[in-house]
């Protein structure tokens, strides 16, 4: 049924990503589907702020983001699982539905905490993803 699976998760939180990671690893099995986990890097945003950081940091950040992730992975997901591991840089749900173009994605795997009031039904970024995405989404509660 699917062949391309996104599962973006949040390094800094990774207990925040356990029930969709799990239902992603199952999906991904029951399906045969290559699972792309991705993790966002903040942007700097506006030049007035990137000039407080090394010139190198970004490209740090991101390196040790792809250690992470991949760490992550080796932990977390099955090996008989075609993975991929994409860090990108950015906002977060303007990152999830980039990826999700480019690599033809056919399902989102999208974890989501219990609402406060004024987050309505959904957080900010997984609404976001639902009303924008192109393809499926599968919101998993923690």
């Amino acid at each position: 049924m699917f062949k391309e699976i996104l599962l973006p998760v949040d390094l800094g939180d990774p207990d925040s990503s356990k029930k969709a990671l799990s239902a992603a690893a199952k999906l991904s099995q029951s399906a045969g589907a290559r699972l792309h986990v991705l993790t966002v890097v903040p942007g700097f945003g506006m030049s007035i702020i990137s000039q407080y950081f090394p010139e190198d940091f970004e490209e740090k950040s991101r390196a040790d983001a792809a250690q992470q992730l991949n760490d992550y992975i080796g932990a977390n997901i099955p090996s008989d699982i075609a993975t991929r591991a994409i860090v990108a840089n950015g906002t977060i749900y303007e990152e999830i539905l980039r990826v999700a173009a480019e690599t033809g994605c056919d399902l989102i795997v999208v974890a989501s905490h219990r609402p406060a009031l004024k987050d309505y039904l959904l957080g900010p970024n997984a609404a976001r993803v639902v009303r924008h995405a192109t393809c499926s989404v599968l919101v998993v509660r923690d």
